[in-house]
């Protein structure tokens, strides 16, 4: 097994004003030639939006796009004619494609939104745009770890999908766990990454936002201390 720690504060920030971000990968003004990527992983970003302001209308092309409220709302806007609105407790999946444009605002004017905005490069470009999204609390156990989205070939129908050969898990723990994560290709990477709580990972523990990727192995065992969510993206390694 080999691994890399990425603490917490050792992601990049940003202050515009209304919002507030923290990079795990280089991205906007934040460039880190040690933080490009990790496997198809491309972005991961901790974001906190002021009342009514957002991300106005801007494209995307060959990426696809996840996004996972923490707290509050956001309202959808595209140019393939969705519309709604993203609250916590949902997520959204968008594949680029052969180009589209968006918009994420907070659909709040009086609460802030705090959201993860994760990116991961395709295994197929220029496909036709396409948009989803659903509630998380369904699909989840307790105390195990739950895949939420996977690659479009292993999909069944209602299953959030993307194009690559990648799989989003989120475990949710609310007592004391001793769990593994087994991959689907033993080829493939993980980055875990502890939304709140404190977890052990091959004798490193991890806190709030703490992140560390795996690779060269088929097995992570996993302990993590109650009260604790815990996010899973493995990808193709290269």
């Amino acid at each position: 097994m080999k691994k890399i720690l990425h603490p917490a504060t050792s992601r990049g920030t940003a202050n515009f004003g209304w919002l507030q971000a923290k990079y795990s990968f280089s991205f906007a003004n934040y460039y880190n030639p040690d933080r490009l990527q990790f496997g198809k992983l491309r972005v991961l970003n901790d974001d906190q939006v002021d009342p009514a302001m957002g991300f106005g209308k801007h494209p995307h092309k060959n990426m696809e796009i996840v996004t996972i409220p923490k707290s509050g709302a956001l309202k959808h806007h595209d140019s393939m004619g969705n519309s709604g609105i993203v609250k916590s407790g949902d997520i959204q999946v968008m594949s680029a494609g052969s180009g589209v444009e968006h918009s994420e605002i907070n659909a709040s004017s009086t609460d802030p939104v705090t959201l993860f905005q994760i990116w991961v490069i395709p295994d197929k470009e220029e496909v036709s745009p396409r948009y989803d999204q659903k509630q998380i609390a369904p699909l989840l156990k307790d105390n195990s770890f739950s895949t939420i989205v996977k690659p479009k070939s292993e999909a069944q129908e209602n299953e959030l999908w993307i194009h690559q050969q990648a799989y989003f898990s989120i475990g949710t723990f609310s007592e004391k766990t001793e769990t593994s994560y087994s991959l689907y290709n033993k080829s493939h990477c993980v980055y875990v990454f502890v939304i709140n709580g404190t977890i052990l990972v091959d004798n490193e523990t991890l806190n709030k936002r703490d992140a560390i990727g795996i690779w060269d192995t088929d097995r992570i065992s996993i302990t993590a201390n109650g009260n604790s969510r815990v996010l899973l993206i493995e990808t193709p390694m290269n």
